[in-house]
């Protein structure tokens, strides 16, 4: 296992760790965390048999401990960003942008890199295409099982929801994702390929 691997696992072993200690909590620290336990399981299953490249990694990990972070605070009471909206005088708590921002930052390397190395995609115009729609369709299925969550837990999923009063929050999550994609391709699309290649 490369160095870098092995310091990004730490990294978020030990983020894991101390966001399992009295989170606000463990529901919502469970609702928020599931993803990166799964993904983790599914990183080191296919470690050895379809590689990422470090930037894929690099990124997996960073999004893993942003929703570390929401899961021990809870999205809208995340301190930092608390304090960011107190002395800039905004309406709400913004950490949950970030992490719908990631949502479709991340998952469009990953989704981007599949494509390259298992279809017959080449950088292009359908490719950014299906990139996006893949990203999409993952934050409408997450918007899913918040809706799903609201209905079976009640009160118990307010603070998994991180609503915060605005009825459009559903919306602006889906719309925060699309920036996300669209900057990832934007930005660092060169420097994934340049990757990809190297691990060709």
């Amino acid at each position: 296992m490369k160095r870098l691997h092995v310091a990004l696992l730490a990294a978020v072993g030990l983020v894991f760790v101390w966001s399992a200690i009295e989170p606000h909590d463990y529901f919502t620290w469970f609702m928020e965390v599931f993803p990166a336990i799964i993904g983790a399981a599914i990183l080191f299953w296919t470690y050895r048999t379809f590689p990422l490249t470090d930037l894929a990694y690099t990124l997996i990990a960073i999004h893993m401990i942003i929703l570390m972070v929401g899961g021990h605070y809870t999205y809208a009471e995340v301190p930092l960003f608390n304090w960011i909206r107190d002395n800039f005088h905004l309406a709400r708590n913004d950490y949950d942008r970030v992490g719908h921002f990631a949502q479709g930052f991340v998952p469009a390397i990953i989704a981007r890199e599949i494509l390259l190395r298992r279809t017959p995609l080449l950088p292009g115009a359908w490719l950014n295409f299906l990139t996006v729609t893949i990203c999409q369709a993952i934050s409408a299925w997450y918007e899913f099982i918040e809706w799903w969550t609201a209905v079976a837990g009640g009160a118990k999923s307010d603070a998994f929801l991180g609503t915060q009063g605005d009825p459009w929050d559903t919306q602006w999550d889906m719309f925060t994702c699309l920036i996300g994609v669209t900057v990832a391709l934007l930005t660092i699309r060169k420097l994934h390929d340049r990757q990809i290649r190297s691990i060709e």
